[in-house]
Formats: C-alpha cells, sequence, structure tokens
C-alpha cells in the first residue's frame, strides 16, 4: 500500500520542488519531489506526494486534514488508541455514510 503525504513547497522549477511536510513526522528535512506530473507550482503551494513524485496539488484545508488522519493513524498504531481531535467532523455526531453509499445501503435494504 502506498500512502500519500502532504507537503509544502518551499521552492520549485519545472521539474523539481523542495518540499517539506511541516510536522514532527519522518519527512522533516526538505525533499526534493518530481513536479512533472501536476500543473506548476510556487511556494506555499501544497501537493499529495507518492514516492517522491507529486501526483495532485491541494488546498491548504486538505492537506490539514489528510495530516491530521496521517497522525491518528500512527498514534493508533503505536499506542492502540486515537486521542480526540484528530477527525472532527466524526466527533460532532453520528458518522454518516457519503450520499452514494446512503444510497446504496438503502437499495439493498429494499430488496432484501
Amino acid at each position: 500500500m502506498c500512502i500519500g503525504i502532504p507537503m509544502q513547497v518551499l521552492e520549485a522549477n519545472e521539474q523539481i520542488a523542495r518540499c517539506v511536510a511541516g510536522d514532527d513526522s519522518a519527512c522533516e528535512a526538505p525533499h526534493d519531489v518530481d513536479v512533472t506530473l501536476i500543473d506548476p507550482v510556487q511556494a506555499g503551494d501544497w501537493v499529495l506526494v507518492f514516492l517522491g513524485a507529486a501526483r495532485r496539488a491541494l488546498e491548504e484545508t486538505e492537506a490539514l486534514l489528510i495530516r491530521d488522519a496521517l497522525r491518528a493513524m500512527t498514534s493508533a498504531a503505536s499506542e492502540g488508541s486515537i486521542d480526540s481531535g484528530y477527525f472532527p467532523d466524526l466527533e460532532q455526531g453520528e458518522p454518516r455514510l457519503p450520499p452514494h453509499l446512503e444510497a446504496a445501503r438503502k437499495a439493498g435494504a429494499a430488496t432484501g
């Protein structure tokens, strides 16, 4: 399984961007990331990186949500539990299925 890491661009040219994850992960030091698969980026942009290559640009909000989810996975793997605060959208109430899955669930329940 390959996990994408959200990284922020420090500087970039047409082929390589110097990026940092900006947290306390193993990706703390700047890394050279191949950006030839996406539209041009500039300092301050966020990208989703798989195996050293940016696969798509991210809005900062989405990048931080992904980073929090990765922190939660790390916490669960190392400590066996997840502290609150990692998934505020789920902590505010009952989890809900996305609309397309809820429709499929209802269709399946209707057919028995």
